[in-house]
């Protein structure tokens, strides 16, 4: 199994920028992918990115294509989503969640997830 572990949240003004950090531990020597997700009260898991176990592949949903960037270090088993040009509709809590294999875009396709972090955008 791979445990994970969401940082980097907090509030911050429209137009700003964060970084948030999902830390993996356990079983990371297997080849996973990872994604994140965001969750406001009431709405159901919306995808926002996700990368393959190397990098060389990922995707974005469309409210964040253009803003937001995912990466990964493999060696500090760590996923980056670098979150540009804020925007108060993106204020939720992100989770990242991970898969053994290719990533899918729907959160029931990943078997393992975090305990998400609150991002806050003030307008």
């Amino acid at each position: 199994q791979v445990q994970l572990a969401e940082s980097g949240g907090g509030v911050v003004q429209a137009g700003g920028s964060l970084r948030l950090s999902c830390t993996a531990s356990g079983r990371t020597s297997s080849a996973y992918s990872v994604g994140w997700f965001r969750q406001t009260p009431g709405k159901e898991r919306e995808f926002v990115a996700a990368i393959n176990w190397n990098g060389d592949s990922t995707h974005y949903g469309n409210a964040v294509t253009g803003r937001f960037a995912i990466s990964r270090d493999n060696a500090k088993n760590i996923v980056f989503l670098n979150m540009h040009d804020l925007k108060p509709e993106d204020t939720a809590v992100y989770y990242c969640a991970a898969d053994y294999g290719n990533y899918g875009l729907r959160p029931e396709l990943f078997d393992f997830w975090g305990l998400g972090t609150q991002v806050t955008v003030s307008s």
